[in-house]
């Protein structure tokens, strides 16, 4: 500033308010735009700037500054930018875990409600199976019976369940087509477990 000399720091720390706003104008705006080429926002970069001489006054009566008083504003903006980083990163990598485990929470419910429409709609095509046609696939599918204990247990010939198994298979793949995309998204979740 022309005509006035630079404030004195002694004099700000006997609690000259004059003083101390000589420096606040003489070194607002280069500190804004230093704050700024470490933040990248301008109102970050100003309320880092307030802050730092907010702080600067509030502990002048117990500052020891061993270097220029402009050094020393500029070194504090320029900790208070790098601290101000370091809590936008925290709070962008919690923002991301928390979306994240959002996700999966929504992946995991349409996962269940894909699997629940998928059961029914197995459910209702093995009901309009013929009646000796279902019991058959029921007993080699769901009980896990051979195809000779199936013959045994209905007196029938081995022949005569696999032609029964073949029918239900075919029937099944014919009601259930339009379900393919979703089966292969069920396969890809359970392969994920």
């Amino acid at each position: 500033m022309q005509g006035q000399k630079p404030a004195d720091f002694s004099e700000i720390q006997k609690g000259d308010m004059q003083a101390f706003e000589r420096v606040f104008k003489e070194h607002y705006d280069g500190l804004c735009r230093f704050a700024n080429s470490y933040l990248l926002d301008v109102d970050e970069a100003e309320e880092v700037v307030q802050g730092t001489f907010i702080g600067f006054w509030e502990k002048r009566e117990n500052l020891q500054i061993e270097t220029s008083l402009k050094a020393y504003l500029y070194r504090s903006v320029r900790n208070s930018c790098l601290n101000e980083i370091k809590r936008q990163k925290v709070r962008q990598v919690h923002a991301q875990a928390v979306l994240q485990e959002e996700v999966q929470v929504a992946e995991a419910s349409d996962h269940d409600a894909l699997k629940m429409e998928l059961e029914d709609r197995i459910h209702h095509a093995i009901q309009k199976l013929p009646e000796q046609c279902r019991l058959i696939f029921k007993m080699s599918r769901f009980e896990e019976l051979k195809y000779q204990e199936i013959a045994d247990q209905l007196g029938l010939s081995i022949k005569t369940v696999e032609n029964q198994i073949g029918k239900a298979l075919k029937v099944l793949r014919e009601q259930l087509k339009d379900y393919l995309p979703m089966i292969i998204v069920l396969m890809k979740g359970f392969l994920d477990l």
